[in-house]
């Protein structure tokens, strides 16, 4: 794994848990839900391609909203984004739901890592819907893939990228990687931020839903399906208009102010991610540490 390679402090020690034996029987009728809106929409996918552009995205959004619902996840959109032209959604990344959530505000290509072709039924999903593929520990691939990007953009389609790499537990976001934001520059187009948070239906923030760690996707899944009264809220942040920043780093940074949260929970989000930030940064020196010690020791037997 490459040293420039994403990553989160997170674990499976933040995430709460909401399972219960009582929860059983809830969550296989959910699961039955899941799965047959799921394959409703695979035999559906021939057809809907064949629709023009206004209704196989009305038919998406209605369809990705029905999947989170079918979960027993209740969502709440406010705002909206464009709905036409190139568009770069970019959001802080919690869960595996986050995608049908994103998919639910405009249906876009997504930026996805390569893994993600091998997962059960969202692998066929992602790639059904011309998801651009990325091999995260390949370095030298990434100019090409901000060229892919970039032509999408201007080509109109909207694109949806998690510019933090990877998935945090909700409670603090990481920081946004800039290269997604230069195909933005690239092709002239605006990026949408998007703010996701899930809570309790009464108030109280959970990181129930996140997809962290060593979690397995089948056990987020679960998890997410044993839950009682999950919200999922989706804030639609105003869109920055293209050439409203000079450069990519100033874009990246005025998207992931508008989608940290510290309009709904305080200066608490950026404590605590700023204490995630320190653990992370504290980890990356101790194993930068024990490689300097593994290659002195190392030198020492040559």
């Amino acid at each position: 794994m490459s040293a420039w390679l994403p990553s989160a402090p997170c674990s499976r020690v933040c995430v709460e848990s909401v399972g219960s034996p009582a929860a059983v029987p809830r969550a296989l009728v959910r699961l039955a839900a899941l799965l047959a809106v799921l394959l409703f929409g695979i035999v559906l996918i021939p057809v809907v391609g064949r629709l023009a552009a206004v209704w196989r995205d009305r038919l998406t959004r209605t369809w990705c909203r029905t999947i989170v619902r079918a979960t027993g996840v209740r969502l709440r959109i406010t705002g909206a984004a464009p709905p036409g032209g190139g568009l770069l959604l970019v959001a802080n990344h919690i869960s595996w739901l986050d995608i049908p959530l994103l998919a639910a505000v405009r249906p876009a290509r997504m930026l996805a890592k390569a893994e993600i072709r091998q997962w059960p039924v969202a692998g066929v999903l992602t790639a059904s819907s011309g998801a651009l593929f990325i091999q995260r520990d390949r370095l030298r691939a990434l100019p090409r893939t901000v060229e892919r990007i970039a032509d999408s953009l201007r080509g109109g389609s909207a694109v949806v990228v998690f510019p933090e790499g990877s998935t945090w537990c909700g409670r603090a976001q990481g920081r946004f990687r800039r290269a997604a934001f230069q195909a933005a520059l690239d092709a002239g187009v605006p990026v949408q931020p998007v703010h996701l948070h899930y809570r309790f239906d009464g108030g109280a923030a959970t990181t129930a839903p996140a997809f962290v760690g060593s979690d397995s996707l089948l056990t987020s899944v679960w998890r997410v399906l044993s839950a009682r009264a999950l919200v999922a809220e989706v804030r639609v942040e105003p869109v920055l208009g293209a050439g409203s920043a000079p450069d990519r780093r100033t874009l990246a940074l005025a998207a992931e102010t508008a989608t940290n949260g510290a309009a709904d929970t305080g200066t608490a989000v950026v404590e605590t991610a700023d204490a995630h930030r320190r653990s992370a940064e504290a980890r990356r020196r101790s194993t930068d540490a024990h490689g300097m010690s593994a290659n002195s020791e190392a030198y020492a037997h040559l």
